[in-house]
This record gives C-alpha cells, structure tokens and sequence, in this order.
C-alpha cells in the first residue's frame, strides 16, 4: 500500500536519494527544504507522486505553515524523515554565534520540531525516522557541535521511541557513515562555511589519524534502500537503532 512520506532537507544528497526511491516504489513524497527551486526541480523529475514545500526546520511559523500546507493535501502521514542537517567545522573557540545556533537549530531543533509536528498527521503504524551520524563516536576533530546535536537527535528520537509506544508509531535513529552521490559526475561535496575552517579540519583529521580521503563511503541509493526497509518493516517489529558503516568493496 502507498505510503504518504515527508522527507526533510530533500533538495539534494541523501534526501533526494530517498525521495527518487520512494517516488519510485509508488509511495508519496513531501519535499520540505529552504530552497524551494532545489525541491521543485526534484520534484518536477518525480513527477505526481512529488510534492515540494519551502520549509526552514529551524523555524517554529516555518514548519508550522508547512505542515498546515501539507494538511490540506493530505490529512494524514505515513513516515517522517529527519534528514535535514548542516555540516560545517570549527573549532569551538572559533565558532561563531551563528555557526552554533545554526547548527543546533537545523541538526536538533528542527528534528523535535518536525517531530512534532507529524505526530499530529500521524495514526497507528507511523514511523520518525531520525538520520544520525557515525562522528558521534568516532572522533573527529573540530565537529563538537555538529557531533553534540547529533547525539542530542539519538537521545531524542530513543526517549521519543518509548513515548510512542503505546501510540502504536515507531521511531528509529540510523546512525550513518559516510555516504556520497553513486553517479560520479554529482559527486561534488560542497564545503559551506569558512575555507580556513575546512582546511584546519582536514589538517587536525590527520593529526588525529584520520585519512579522510581514504576511507569507504557508501552510496545514497544504498543507504536509500536500508531506510526502505525500516519503512517496511513487519507490524510486530520495532527498531530503535540502526548503525550503518560505509563498506569498501575494491
């Protein structure tokens, strides 16, 4: 049966990945991400079984008005996915006010806010899933922002998990490894924020060991289908935690 699916930060990368494998499956998809043209080009590729909504996690009114703009098309939601994120380093001491609030308010705020929002749309047999990171263990340098709203968004979406259980709606954090575009032309990673800060990451990653080049990364589509299969899952199943590592295969 086609499921109705709201995606966050759905313009590109692994959001994207999800909202063309669903699209594709025959489910729903809702686009929500702040740039409305990103979202309407994936959608226009989608086709019907996409729609796009101009939305900024970080703000209540934001996703307050689309939700309410969802509502209006579908009443209802199957699955909620809380992908969208902001990755950017800096060393604490050089962090801006902007670069912290930012980040907890994309990474973490706008995660509970979505959250709660769907659960309003949501009956029987819903499901949050919540995308995480691998950096909440491994230990990069310069990332203790982005790392801490990460494992704030697990210790969220774990606690929310019990709540829900007598609503009979799951919720499921994937914890990710790295992951990037399968179609090498669209393998570009774009560096936002500050070059300096970007360059002392990579330096302090190989002062700690870590040769980021070098290590494995898993497709989005891959990483797509997994997110299929905790969609999927049996009615008397529940997962709370998925730890997903990138894998070489050359």
């Amino acid at each position: 049966m086609s499921k109705v699916i709201v995606i966050t930060g759905a313009g590109s990368g692994f959001g994207r990945a999800l909202a063309r494998r669903f699209a594709a499956d025959g489910d729903e998809v809702v686009l929500l991400g702040r740039t409305l043209c990103k979202l309407q080009a994936v959608a226009s590729e989608l086709g019907g079984r996409a729609v796009a909504h101009a939305c900024d996690v970080g703000s209540p009114a934001s996703v307050r008005a689309a939700f309410a703009a969802i509502a209006e098309r579908r009443p209802q939601i199957d699955v909620l996915v809380n992908n969208a994120a902001i990755f950017t380093p800096s060393a604490v001491a050089e962090a801006s006010d902007e670069h912290i609030l930012e980040l907890i308010a994309t990474n973490l705020t706008g995660a509970m806010l979505c959250t709660r929002a769907a659960l309003k749309m949501m009956r029987r047999g819903g499901h949050i899933i919540s995308v995480s990171s691998e950096s909440v263990d491994v230990p990069f340098p310069h990332l203790a922002v982005y790392q801490s709203t990460k494992a704030g968004l697990e210790r969220f979406t774990l606690t929310l998990h019990r709540e829900l259980q007598p609503l009979g709606i799951r919720a499921t954090v994937l914890r990710a490894g790295q992951m990037q575009e399968e179609d090498p032309a669209e393998r570009s990673m774009t560096l936002a924020g500050d070059p300096k800060a970007w360059a002392s990451f990579m330096e302090a990653s190989k002062d700690y060991g870590l040769n980021l080049a070098g290590r494995p990364s898993t497709s989005y589509e891959s990483a797509a289908g997994l997110v299929r299969a905790l969609v999927d899952l049996p009615a008397d199943m529940s997962i709370q935690t998925v730890l997903m590592d990138a894998r070489a295969t050359t």
